[in-house]
């Protein structure tokens, strides 16, 4: 594949049809691979690191130079420089940003806040096939319109992210931590009467210590505790 992007006609190479055993692989790589052209850093570290037996490193014949450099090199930082990944855009109206950005939090929320996460390929091309059908179905050629679409999609089956932390079955919850308010109402607002009526009960459930001001949240125990 690599002569083929190069526009080589003709190549050799080296093929080995028996079974060969993972350092084994490496070494013989590392090896071969350094007779000529230019290798990776970051590629190159992370398989001489994977060489367990002095004898196989001896074999890759890497000098000091070489290893030296290997010394140098940050893995971690390299590695995220070297993948093959494509930008995307994507423009919001004022009005729809602000829906984009809730919507986008709640994901964020309801997977692990603070992460950084990468989509591989196979989560791309959903992603592309999901804005085709949200286009085709309304009959619009705009990318952010498209993922409109899904996010309003995606607001409506708000409370089917609850599976992340409750089994319906069992009626337990099957992680520690917290959850979105979110997935346990299905919505984001509520009115505002049954807000000022919710927040009433919380007030008075406070001041006669039935909870603590610092964890007013736990009245819905008490609530749901009152209605079992």
């Amino acid at each position: 594949m690599a002569a083929i992007e190069a526009g080589l006609e003709r190549i050799g190479w080296l093929e080995i049809t028996e079974p060969l055993p993972r350092q084994r692989q490496i070494a013989l790589q590392l090896s071969h691979n350094a007779i000529a052209g230019q290798d990776d850093p970051a590629i190159l570290r992370e398989l001489y690191d994977e060489l367990e037996s002095v004898a196989w490193r001896q074999y890759t014949g890497l000098d000091d130079k070489t290893l030296d450099l290997l010394e140098q090199v940050d893995v971690a930082s390299l590695g995220e420089a070297n993948l093959d990944f494509a930008s995307v855009q994507f423009m919001f109206l004022p009005h729809e940003l602000e829906r984009a950005e809730a919507a986008f939090d709640a994901a964020r929320a309801a997977a692990a806040a603070d992460r950084r996460w990468v989509a591989g390929l196979e989560q791309y091309e959903p992603v592309l096939d999901a804005l085709e059908t949200s286009r085709a179905a309304y009959k619009i050629g705009n990318s952010a319109t498209a993922l409109g679409v899904i996010l309003a999609v995606f607001e409506r089956h708000l409370s089917e992210l609850a599976e992340g932390w409750f089994d319906a079955r069992s009626g337990d919850a099957v992680r520690a931590g917290t959850a979105p308010l979110e997935t346990v109402f299905g919505v984001r607002e509520i009115p505002v009467e049954t807000a000022a009526a919710v927040r009433g009960v919380i007030d008075r459930m406070v001041q006669d210590g039935t909870v603590s001001a610092d964890e007013p949240w736990r009245a819905l125990e008490v609530l749901a505790a009152q209605s079992e």
